[in-house]
């Protein structure tokens, strides 16, 4: 089966919902309170949603609870193809062992919801300095230890510990590229999951993770070039960014998809090539996202993607997944 504009399955990333409200948190709020957000997303033109886990933690949530999402998903009319699990870095010094075991719920809770991929990265808590900023980007955090081969065995050891588990429930896992980890650039990114060495572990290229960045980044085509033929889902976003290199200056700030630095059109001619057919989830930072995310997706399937499936698809170095008939 090859996708089309029609039926591609396009996320939408839950980033504009907060994980706390003036009632709690929303992992403890009623169900009538997921059936609300689920709901909003479809009324934005969503018939799918990304499980992103800044808002609720499907990992952490209990038999009856976790059945009780899986309801409300179907009450709003909505599936959930993927599972985001962000800043869960399986080599963070301090809480590593326990983020690799909220990885394992995590996958076996999206494989009870019927999703079909689970998105974790090497990305770590955003450190205070980041929590003050408007856009936390313009801000280092963390950085991965370079040339220590220690610390990259375990990334792989741990990695492939979570890609077989999630073959064994029949998922793929997703490592999303993310600034100044293991996944930080092209070319670590692709050794990494040739190091991890299993079909159903891929690359989540976010290239607007790196684009963004208030210094000097690597071509967006290059990435893509590089990058896409290991890909199983995608992060779609995008950035204005202008530079002045005579002056050190850089500047990104959040854009619509057709109007950032990013041509998702060439992106996507050179993804198809490469044989993608994993599930996108729109991503927006800031303002009404939700919209401008809607908006994506609509641009997407007006001009992007392919309209027919009689098209030469390459050959993916990754298994590539699509929403279970059963996901909800």
């Amino acid at each position: 089966m090859t996708f089309t504009a029609d039926d591609w399955p396009i996320a939408a990333a839950l980033l504009q919902f907060p994980g706390t409200t003036d009632r709690g948190p929303v992992q403890d709020a009623p169900a009538a309170a997921w059936v609300d957000a689920f709901t909003e997303l479809h009324e934005a033109g969503f018939d799918d949603v990304d499980l992103t886990d800044s808002w609720v933690r499907i990992g952490d949530l209990s038999d009856t609870r976790l059945q009780e999402f899986g309801e409300a998903l179907r009450t709003a009319g909505v599936r959930a193809p993927s599972v985001s699990a962000i800043r869960r870095s399986v080599i963070d010094a301090r809480h590593g062992d326990e983020n690799l075991a909220y990885s394992h719920r995590t996958i076996d809770a999206a494989a009870a919801l019927g999703c079909s991929v689970v998105s974790v990265g090497l990305h770590q808590a955003l450190t205070p300095a980041q929590q003050e900023q408007l856009w936390f980007w313009t801000v280092e955090g963390h950085h991965d230890p370079t040339d220590d081969r220690e610390t990259w065995d375990t990334a792989v050891r741990r990695l492939r510990e979570l890609g077989q588990h999630a073959a064994d429930v029949g998922l793929l896992l997703s490592l999303e590229m993310y600034e100044d980890t293991y996944l930080g650039t092209a070319d670590s990114s692709v050794r990494l999951v040739e190091d991890i060495g299993l079909r159903e572990v891929g690359l989540n290229p976010d290239i607007g993770n790196l684009v963004r960045l208030h210094r000097p980044i690597e071509s967006w085509r290059e990435i893509a070039e590089k990058t896409l033929p290991y890909a199983n889902f995608w992060h779609v976003k995008n950035y204005y960014r202008d530079e002045d290199r005579a002056r050190d200056l850089y500047v990104a700030m959040p854009a619509p998809m057709e109007f950032g630095i990013i041509s998702y059109r060439e992106a996507f001619r050179i993804a198809i090539d490469a044989g993608f057919q994993g599930v996108l989830c729109c991503e927006h930072y800031g303002g009404d996202g939700l919209s401008v995310s809607a908006t994506n997706q609509d641009y997407l399937r007006r001009h992007v993607l392919p309209k027919h499936s009689g098209y030469s698809l390459g050959t993916s170095r990754v298994a590539q997944g699509s929403p279970k008939d059963g996901a909800q």
